[in-house]
Order: structure tokens, then C-alpha cells, then sequence
């Protein structure tokens, strides 16, 4: 069997698949993130280390079967600082993390941003490399300083699994990767002004490369010394290869901690005119990519909602079907990120906003109101993702948010396309172990091992009902764009009369 190892932002999660793609075993354990009232939020490398050890040996012991490969994937973007050794020289920096927001502001304003973007097609966030690296040259340097490398999650376990420093090209990406010869843009690092620390990045290793587990990594994980490891690619391109997307155009939509929206594709074409936002992703095939949105807003968002209200998950479906379509005249902006928003545009003083509330207003409309949102975000991305794609493709989507019916059906109804739902709506793993048996050398067919699935047809009126209120959607959000800038040099305008701080 193949041992797929999905490290996600709220859950590390292990399965074990058969040559068949036959799920054998499961197990997951909750992550931890430490998150602070400045915008910091941090890992522990160590704590991640031991939940996917934990959730590992689990799977081992229920399935039974030798394991021929582990397949990892996991979170991107962040920050994760490592020695020779594979220990942190300081705590892994989330990609949820703020602390480098003032310096993406001023990126924006001297034109940083747009120069970035027009050489790799990638837009820079306060999460990203580029941003953090700067940051911590300036107010931590010596945590680079003790670094051997500056990588990413998916990597920082196989160097320490493994022994080796390596990193996939799918996180290599965002936002210094060269996509079509994945060879890192020396031009956009220097324009980030952080090429002195060129010498932390890792090479992207070839395609299909495979390890092995070390020492260590053998009793860490319970397994026998010289097993094959494949570290990646990241959760997003995994997901993809996990829905069996094969065609140009076709669609994934990833409802987890991360809106999710990529398309697809066998051309690269980056235009140096557009909004800086979102990115081209390599896939373990080098002449084909993702053009990908990942919005800051997901899940993660309607958890603090239902917190908020006092409901739990399982109170969801009841809470749409008991409201209509344009939750009772309430609409919501769903960025609820301290960040702000990354796709499908860059604004960091992007804030959440609930319109129309009134004394008669119910939890189950306020509700609708904020999943609403996050659909009609869904939509803007996947037109942006779209706009160098082929027209059609189906649409699948997967992601904790998408076990729900009732709000499967309202992103179908959204979009106004046939949402394919696999049984399993954790792809992450799947299409790690694809990619892990196409290593080893299987001539598989990433849609045979694709999950038994349903199809969530819009309704009749979908679009009659649903147009508009994307259009209202985008207006609301250009006015709000215009407010949040407005706010933000309010805030940083001395009063007359007063010296600046």
C-alpha cells in the first residue's frame, strides 16, 4: 500500500490506498496553531512532526499491509526555517500570518508587487517568502542567520524524514519560480531586496524524484529504513491530481481553511497588466499547470461565525434550508483574514462586512449571508482563473466544506455549473499517492483512482437568482476597496495640529 500524508492548517490527515486506489485506512489528528493578537500565527515543527508520526503509525497498524511508498503533501506558502539538521531556528510562520502586511503596502505603492507578478505570475501576500524574509531581515536576522534553508512545510518533513533538502516545484512557486523552465527568477528576488539570502533557497528538485526514509525518519514513523518517500506537490496541485483533472479548463474548488478556485491548463500566460493576484502552479508534469486563486477566505471564517452564534457545524444545512436565496436582503464580505485578501485581488486592509441587517434579521440568514459571500468569491476567482483557459470543463469540488449539501448546492447555484462532489472530499492524500505510484514507475491513470462522486445540479433559477447578487457582490466589494484605502490613510494621518508619531 501508499501512505498518502496530507499536513494541512487544521488537520494532518493519513490514508492508506491500494494498488486499486481502494481507500484501506484512515487517520487524522487536529493541528495546532498558535495565533496572536498582532496578526502573528506560528506552528511547531516538532508538534507537526508528531501528529503526522501518530496518524502514520495508525494507518499502518489498522491496514495491515506492507507500505511501499509514503506520499507527502501538505500546506504552502508560510515561512519554515530550517538548519543542516532539519531543526527550526524559529517557530514555522503560518501563510495565515500579518506581520509582514506594511511591507506588501509599500511594495504596492513603489511598484514592487507589479514587477514581481509580471516575471513570475505570482502575487505577493503577507504569507509568502518574499514578504517574511524581508520582515525577519530587518527585525529577527539572526533566525536566517542559523538557517540553512528558508522552505516550506511539505519539505521541512521530508528533510527531516529523509535526511535530504529539497523542495517541490509546486511550492517553489510563489513567488520567485520561473514556471515554465522552474528555475527561480533572480530578478524578482532581487527586487524584494532580500538576494542576499538567495543561498537559503532549495533547487526544485525533477520531477518524479523519489527518496528515503533515513534513520531517524524510520523510527519516527515506525517503518523500515531505505521505504520511498515523495515529498509533494502541495496540497492545492495534490487536490487537483487527487479529482482526476485532466483536461484543459477543467476546475477544482477547495472549500477548506483556504477558498481554494484553479484551473487546469497546458499554456502559461502571464500579463504583466493585470491586478497582482493569485498564481501559476507546476504540476509533476512540466508542460502542464494550475492557474490558481486561493482566496484567505474559507472555512475558517464560517467556523468563527457559527462560534460566534453559538451553533455548531452540524447546525449548517438546517440554517440554509430554512432561509432563501438573498438571506432575507443581508449580504456579507467574507474577509475575515487579520491579512486581508490575496485572491482574486491583493488588498491588505481587506475587513469582513454584513449589509441589511436588521432587528428581524436570523442567525440562519446571517449565515446565508456569509456562505453566500464566500460563493460569490468563488465565482470572481474562478473568472480570473478562467481568463486563459478554454471555455467549459467540469467542476469538482472538495474541501470539509463541501460534506455540506445545502451549501454544495448554493455554490452550484452560484457558479450556475454541475458541481461534481467526490464521497471523499479529502483529495489531498489521493492525489499524493498518484503521484507517488506514477514515481515508481505506474502507468495509472490519475481518473482511475478518482473517488465515487455525486453531481449537484443548479437549480432552475439559479442564475435569475443568483446574477444580480454578484453583481451587487462586485459593486459592494469596489466601494469597500475604495473605503478600506481610505480608512487605512485615516489611520495613518496625524490630526491637524498634532505631530506624527
Amino acid at each position: 500500500m501508499i501512505i498518502g500524508l496530507d499536513v494541512g492548517t487544521s488537520m494532518t490527515k493519513a490514508d492508506a490506498y491500494d494498488d486499486d486506489g481502494s481507500k484501506l485506512a484512515s487517520a487524522e489528528r487536529a493541528s495546532r496553531l498558535y495565533q496572536y493578537e498582532d496578526g502573528r500565527v506560528e506552528q511547531d515543527l516538532e508538534d507537526v512532526l508528531a501528529s503526522a508520526a501518530d496518524v502514520v503509525r495508525r494507518v499502518v497498524e489498522e491496514a495491515g499491509r506492507p507500505v511501499r511508498a509514503v506520499a507527502i503533501t501538505g500546506q504552502g506558502d508560510g515561512l519554515w526555517l530550517r538548519d543542516a539538521d532539519g531543526y527550526a531556528t524559529r517557530p514555522p510562520i503560518s501563510w495565515l500570518d500579518d506581520r509582514a502586511a506594511d511591507t506588501v503596502r509599500a511594495w504596492q505603492a513603489d511598484g514592487t508587487v507589479q514587477r514581481v507578478y509580471g516575471r513570475t505570475g505570482s502575487g505577493l501576500f503577507p504569507g509568502c517568502h518574499g514578504p517574511l524574509i524581508h520582515h525577519l531581515a530587518r527585525h529577527e536576522p539572526e533566525s536566517l542567520e542559523r538557517a540553512r534553508v528558508a522552505g516550506y512545510c511539505v519539505d521541512a518533513l521530508v528533510q527531516r524524514l529523509t535526511g535530504e533538502i529539497t523542495v517541490d516545484a509546486s511550492d517553489a512557486t510563489l513567488p520567485f519560480l520561473d514556471v515554465t523552465t522552474r528555475r527561480y527568477d533572480d530578478e524578482a528576488i532581487a527586487a524584494c531586496g532580500i538576494d542576499g539570502y538567495r543561498r537559503l533557497f532549495a533547487e526544485p528538485t525533477p520531477a518524479g524524484t523519489v527518496l528515503e526514509l533515513d534513520r531517524r525518519g524510520a523510527e519516527l514513523l515506525g517503518l523500515p529504513a531505505g521505504t520511498p518517500v515523495a515529498g509533494g506537490p502541495f496540497d492545492l496541485p495534490a487536490c487537483a491530481i487527487g479529482a482526476g483533472l485532466s483536461r484543459p479548463g477543467d476546475g477544482l474548488l477547495i472549500l477548506g481553511t483556504t477558498l481554494a478556485c484553479e484551473v487546469f491548463t497546458d499554456t502559461v500566460a502571464i500579463d504583466p497588466a493585470d491586478e497582482p493576484a493569485g498564481m501559476w502552479i507546476c504540476t509533476p508534469d512540466p508542460q502542464e499547470w494550475l492557474r490558481a486563486m486561493p482566496a484567505m477566505v474559507g472555512t475558517a471564517g464560517l467556523d468563527w461565525l457559527l462560534g460566534l452564534l453559538g451553533v455548531g457545524i452540524e447546525s449548517l444545512g438546517d440554517l440554509l434550508e430554512g432561509t432563501t436565496p438573498g438571506a432575507g436582503g443581508v449580504s456579507a464580505l467574507p474577509f475575515l483574514s487579520a491579512s486581508g485578501e490575496r485572491a482574486p485581488f491583493l488588498d491588505t486592509h481587506a475587513r469582513g462586512q454584513l449589509e441589511g441587517v436588521t432587528l428581524s434579521t436570523s442567525r440562519g440568514q446571517v449565515v446565508r449571508a456569509v456562505c453566500e459571500g464566500i460563493a460569490y468569491t468563488a465565482r470572481n476567482c474562478f473568472e480570473r482563473a478562467r481568463e486563459n483557459t478554454p471555455p467549459g470543463g467540469r467542476l469538482v469540488a472538495c474541501g470539509g466544506g463541501s460534506r455540506s449539501g445545502p451549501w454544495a448546492q448554493v455554490f452550484a447555484d452560484v457558479l450556475n455549473t454541475p458541481l461534481v462532489v467526490p464521497d471523499d472530499p479529502g483529495l489531498g492524500t489521493r492525489g499524493a499517492a498518484v503521484a507517488a505510484a506514477r514515481a515508481l514507475g505506474d502507468d495509472l491513470d490519475p481518473a482511475d483512482w478518482a473517488a465515487p462522486s455525486r453531481t449537484v445540479e443548479p437549480g432552475p433559477d439559479a442564475e435569475q437568482c443568483y446574477a444580480p447578487g454578484y453583481l451587487r457582490y462586485r459593486a459592494h466589494v469596489d466601494t469597500a476597496r475604495d473605503f478600506w484605502a481610505r480608512q487605512a490613510e485615516g489611520f495613518r494621518r496625524p490630526a491637524a495640529g498634532t505631530a506624527a508619531p
